[in-house]
């Protein structure tokens, strides 16, 4: 009985059979060259592009996002917090 092992293929592997489809070539053409099944080209070309359209000037808009989300839940907390000792504060002044 044969198993199906899932194979793991590197980084830069995936990266080349990329800018080949990139190149002009076919999905469908890479895998042949490549022995591969044609939808596996196909999603490595798709995260590819997506991975690319989530980067601008060289900043991964996706990385920029979660830092800012977390920076503006930090100063809300700050915020909250002088609130509090404002008010505390000022019924200590009456």
């Amino acid at each position: 009985m044969e198993q199906n092992k899932k194979k793991k293929f590197n980084q830069e592997f995936k990266d080349s059979a990329v800018r080949l489809v990139e190149g002009g070539k076919s999905a469908a053409q890479v895998a042949r060259e490549l022995g591969l099944p044609a939808w596996q080209v196909q999603t490595w070309v798709r995260n590819s592009r997506k991975q690319s359209s989530a980067t601008v000037n060289g900043v991964n808009l996706l990385e920029e996002n979660k830092r800012l989300k977390k920076d503006l839940a930090r100063l809300q907390e700050e915020a909250e917090i002088l609130k509090k000792a404002a008010k505390f504060f000022a019924q200590l002044q009456e």
